[in-house]
């Protein structure tokens, strides 16, 4: 892979700001969110045979794919993207890699809408967690901001939101289908079990 120094300065800018500037009513997106969905989309890329400027390019968005919650919680793609224009020119990246870089972040944007490989990769990444064995604690962080944040009124709001937001999911690559298709409907009928 392409590390370069700029671009682990440019990580440990972000994951710094990321930790010590997002409001505490995040109790999903947050830095721990970012390094999970960095690491799903380092093995993912791995296994679909992404490497190079490409990965480079797929891992920064990672990276910086929910920084706009520092700015809002609304369009935080888009504030994640105006982010990135700011601070990516002074870890030499291009006006190219950076129009890349919000395209990947773009796709994220639920519903998602991948236009290529590095655009599936994240958006399987950002989402891994739904088949994975951590799926309830992770959700049940997501379950704690959306009430937090006065999105959700209760629980149950949250559980039959999850079964509509489940049943509508697929992953994109073949890595994701076949690493976590089985688990997460293993999940989405636990939760059904959960409103019956």
């Amino acid at each position: 892979m392409l590390i370069t120094v700029q671009f682990e300065n440019s990580k440990n800018f972000i994951l710094y700001k990321l930790k010590t500037e997002l409001s505490t009513l995040l109790s999903y997106h947050n830095v721990d969110h970012v390094i999970d969905v960095y690491n799903a989309a380092k093995i993912i890329a791995g296994k679909e045979g992404v490497a190079g400027e490409d990965l480079l390019l797929l891992l920064t968005a990672a990276l910086y794919h929910d920084a706009g919650f520092l700015i809002g919680n609304n369009e935080h793609e888009l504030k994640s993207c105006e982010i990135v224009r700011q601070y990516l020119p002074q870890y030499e990246y291009s006006n190219h890699q950076i129009d890349k870089i919000c395209e990947i972040i773009m796709a994220t944007k639920i519903p998602q809408s991948p236009t290529d490989l590095l655009g599936e990769i994240i958006c399987d990444a950002d989402l891994d967690y739904l088949g994975r064995d951590d799926f309830f604690s992770i959700g049940n962080r997501l379950c704690e901001e959306l009430l937090n944040l006065q999105i959700l009124a209760s629980e149950d709001e949250w559980n039959r939101l999850q079964v509509k937001f489940l049943e509508a999911h697929h992953y994109f690559t073949k890595t994701a289908i076949s690493l976590r298709n089985t688990a997460k409907k293993q999940n989405l009928q636990a939760v059904k079990n959960k409103i019956q």
